[in-house]
């Protein structure tokens, strides 16, 4: 491990272009890293220019880069073979969720790289500590969660697992905020670590609305997007509480908690459009339905949506709101 958390002394690896993969490689590539991509499917090489070149411009067009996006791909090696990662300080694994195909990358990684190389794991279903366990020098592994677009959400979770060294951990906490992150820290590996437990309780509680209670997806995104959109990337849940006065919490708990879903059952209407191989926005046919217009539509509202809010959020950082305080 660099003992320099600096991007630019830290040669950054990826494996795994798929959605997610090429939106770290932009994320890494913009915070000043040099980075080793690698491509374990051959066909992901044929489209991940033309996606990152992409993802680039949108970059510089929300005014996150210092140079051209030409600049940025300088900075880029992308091949099928894992020995560019050799001289990598840090590597990330963003492959699919299946622990025989990690298991195999884990050991090419492995055979590539220095005993120091860090190593994180974009899952968000496989427990860290299960991972560890195929995994050489344990130590120098954890899961490291982005969320998309990498390149401009604040979001990150750092979990470690049962054997991750404290200050390999603290070390990629310091290198998150260069990437720009407001990092946080799982100190031990909880299934689904937080964001995943958190979304997956509401989306219980949405679907037993719809289900039970008759309330439509329409109204219930609403609901979501006005209420809690409004407020939480300036403040987090309890924070909230503390502006709301609490007086009236314990009563809403008690007249409420008995009544929330805690079925432990996939919603039927989710299992039906799965079934149908629905895929949303994708192939039109999900939640909703969409034309193939306002799948385009949809995506280029979230596109400039995330331009927009992160420029919001980087003046509402923790360090911004103490600043602003002792004005």
């Amino acid at each position: 491990m660099n003992s320099e958390a600096n991007p630019e002394s830290v040669v950054a690896g990826v494996v795994g272009l798929g959605l997610m993969g090429r939106s770290i490689v932009t994320a890494l590539l913009i915070s000043g890293h040099h980075v080793k991509a690698v491509a374990p499917v051959p066909t992901d090489t044929q489209q991940v220019y033309t996606h990152l070149k992409n993802q680039l411009e949108q970059c510089f067009d929300s005014g996150l880069l210092t140079g051209t996006p030409a600049d940025y791909i300088k900075k880029l090696t992308v091949s099928e073979h894992y020995f560019i990662l050799k001289d990598c300080g840090f590597v990330m694994e963003c492959v699919l969720e299946d622990m025989e195909i990690k298991k195999d990358v884990y050991r090419k990684i492995t055979s590539a790289v220095s005993d120091s190389t860090v190593i994180g794991t974009n899952t968000s279903a496989i427990p860290i500590s299960d991972l560890q366990q195929v995994v050489e020098k344990p130590e120098r592994f954890m899961g490291i969660h982005w969320a998309e677009p990498a390149f401009l959400t604040r979001f990150l979770e750092i979990i470690c697992g049962r054997y991750t060294d404290p200050s390999v951990a603290q070390w990629v906490m310091v290198l998150a905020q260069h990437w720009g992150k407001e990092p946080t820290l799982l100190r031990k590996d909880i299934r689904g670590f937080i964001t995943n437990r958190l979304m997956y309780a509401v989306y219980r509680e949405l679907f037993h609305l719809i289900e039970k209670e008759g309330a439509s997806m329409t109204d219930l995104d609403k609901a979501f997007r006005y209420d809690p959109g409004s407020w939480m990337t300036l403040m987090g849940i309890f924070r909230r509480a503390d502006f709301q006065g609490l007086e009236d919490f314990t009563t809403a708990m008690e007249n409420l908690f008995p009544l929330l879903s805690v079925s432990g059952k996939v919603p039927a209407v989710m299992q039906q459009i799965v079934e149908r191989k629905g895929r949303g926005i994708y192939n039109q046919e999900g939640l909703f339905d969409y034309s193939k217009e306002e799948a385009r539509e949809w995506e280029e509202a979230f596109a400039h949506f995330n331009s927009d809010i992160n420029k919001l959020a980087a003046g509402y950082t923790t360090k911004k709101i103490n600043e602003l305080t002792k004005k």
